[in-house]
């Protein structure tokens, strides 16, 4: 049975780490549009846990991505210098769609796993009711 635990908590720990790095590409989505605003990822580490002997998937701290923030010319805008140009946000909605779109079918990817390691045991344990 350990053995179905094992594969059920590699799987919650997958779930929960793509969780996190959905949470932060929408919260990237939402502020693409807001100046001064550094997108935001998410490294993945395993973790191995000596209680049980399993690599579990953990986030990492949060980073900001260090590059260049777009400058956008508005000379009416209340950010604006002297020379009419604000910071805008480094956030690429194309790159950040991508990749909440792989996020997602990883999610799902854990989801089925999870799923079927469940199944699994379930099945095992009617076969020794019998």
């Amino acid at each position: 049975m350990t053995e179905f635990n094992h594969s059920l908590a590699v799987s919650a720990s997958g779930l929960k780490a793509q969780a996190a790095r959905l949470r932060h590409l929408s919260e990237n989505i939402a502020n693409a549009d807001t100046p001064g605003y550094r997108r935001k990822t998410i490294p993945f580490q395993t973790a191995f846990t000596p209680r049980d002997g399993v690599n579990r998937v953990t986030t990492g701290q949060v980073k900001l991505d260090p590059t260049k923030l777009e400058q956008i010319f508005d000379p009416s805008h209340p950010l604006a210098d002297e020379t009419g140009h604000f910071d805008g946000s480094n956030v690429n909605l194309v790159v950040e769609i991508a990749d909440a779109r792989e996020a997602q079918r990883s999610y799902e990817a854990n989801l089925k796993m999870f799923d079927q390691a469940r199944e699994m045991s379930s099945g095992l344990m009617d076969l020794l009711r019998r």
